[in-house]
């Protein structure tokens, strides 16, 4: 069982239950100031495989890091309530994969927020270069301190839009995370190991929305040309909920108050 937390409790039971899944190296807690600007809701946040307080708990694979999200959800009475799920990043990688294979059933799942997840590889070539990538970055968190990987982690391209202020934050913030677990997760749920998700989540009824740093300039590519509905955050890079969480979660009200995140067959 995974850990969560619940960072709000609204009272209508009306309105969908908000599941939020973080990235890799962070925890349930990255949502909490972006949760505060969404009291009206009941907002849920899951601690992943490997991290925060499930940092004992290891998954193999993507399909078993969705049941172990689904069988938490379960056991934190969501059964039967409405339910969204909003992923960043690897928990919107995890979230895909679950959508797009009808893996999270019993839950009602009526929507799906992706903020910069990847949508699988399209070539063996490059799920090759991924999986020899990732595996570089699995021995060093498992060999070296975490606070000396992570000084390079955030040294990355998809990071450029933070300042030097913001990744010595984030080097100390996240060096509390053990590095065999991070290792273990980063290569259990790989993008080399994914599929290419994108026309299954098309397929599906589920309504997925995509939501993007405007300085992000890989996952704004990889947004506008999926056609899948989008909304680009403005002055956000690739981790627009921390760095623009009251304007995140305007565009969670909205999308949610003009019913765009319904299963199709039930919008007018």
């Amino acid at each position: 069982m995974l850990f969560s937390r619940f960072h709000a409790e609204g009272s209508d039971p009306e309105q969908p239950v908000l599941v939020f899944l973080h990235g890799l190296l962070g925890n349930g807690d990255d949502w909490r100031s972006c949760t505060a600007y969404l009291q009206t809701h009941t907002c849920v946040a899951v601690d992943l495989p490997g991290h925060g307080q499930s940092h004992g708990v290891w998954c193999g694979s993507f399909d078993e890091a969705v049941l172990q999200v689904r069988e938490t959800l379960l056991a934190g009475n969501l059964s039967g309530r409405p339910v969204v799920l909003v992923g960043y990043s690897l928990g919107g990688r995890i979230a895909m994969h679950g959508v797009a294979n009808g893996l999270f059933a019993p839950l009602d799942i009526r929507g799906l927020v992706v903020e910069g997840g990847h949508f699988g590889l399209a070539s063996a070539g490059c799920r090759a270069l991924r999986w020899r990538h990732d595996q570089r970055w699995a021995r060093r968190f498992r060999r070296e301190p975490v606070s000396t990987v992570l000084k390079d982690w955030y040294q990355q391209p998809v990071f450029t839009s933070l300042q030097a202020t913001q990744k010595q934050h984030l080097v100390i913030q996240r060096s509390e995370n053990r590095g065999d677990s991070v290792a273990h997760m980063l290569l259990a749920t790989s993008l080399a190991r994914q599929d290419d998700l994108l026309a299954l989540l098309k397929a599906q009824p589920v309504p997925v929305h995509y939501l993007f740093g405007a300085q992000d300039r890989k996952f704004t590519r990889l947004a506008l040309e999926s056609g899948l509905p989008s909304t680009r955050i403005p002055e956000a890079g690739h981790n627009a909920h921390h760095e623009q969480p009251q304007v995140f979660a305007r565009v969670l009200r909205d999308l949610i108050d003009r019913r765009i995140l319904l299963p199709k067959s039930e919008q007018a």
